[in-house]
């Protein structure tokens, strides 16, 4: 058994070229082979959002807090409130963050494979994440 007490682990500052706006990622899990799957809650400030981005094992995201925006490739921007789990199948290319004027916190699950749980991609432009673009 372990218990990872809350306040032991740091937060950290979302990489600049992952995210746009202020992302603050605190780490909640990540366990060791055999098991691969990994937790952190991480908290957009309004307008914060990731870049686009795939997970070779798939990602879910559960909404603890405020209001965001998530979309997959060719779909529709679509509004996450708490209590909201979003599923991301493996490999569909995808972006989360905020609502353009309120912070959002989700916690985020996903896998590893072969040691990766994440491929970044290009930015989500301002006129995109505004709904100008689709």
């Amino acid at each position: 058994m372990e218990i990872k007490r809350n306040g032991s682990q740091p937060s950290a500052k979302g990489p600049a070229d992952w995210f746009t706006g202020i992302v603050r990622i605190d780490p909640l899990f990540q366990r060791t082979a055999p098991a691969r799957v990994a937790g952190a809650s991480v908290t957009f400030e309004s307008g914060a959002r990731t870049a686009w981005h795939t997970h070779p094992l798939g990602q879910t995201l559960i909404v603890t807090a405020g209001c965001g925006r998530v979309q997959r490739e060719g779909g529709p921007i679509e509004e996450i409130h708490p209590g909201d789990i979003i599923w991301f199948p493996p490999g569909e290319k995808h972006w989360h963050g905020a609502a353009p004027t309120t912070a959002m916190t989700h916690i985020a699950i996903q896998e590893q494979l072969d040691g990766k749980a994440v491929d970044w991609m290009e930015k989500v432009s301002d006129e995109h994440y505004g709904g100008q673009s689709q």
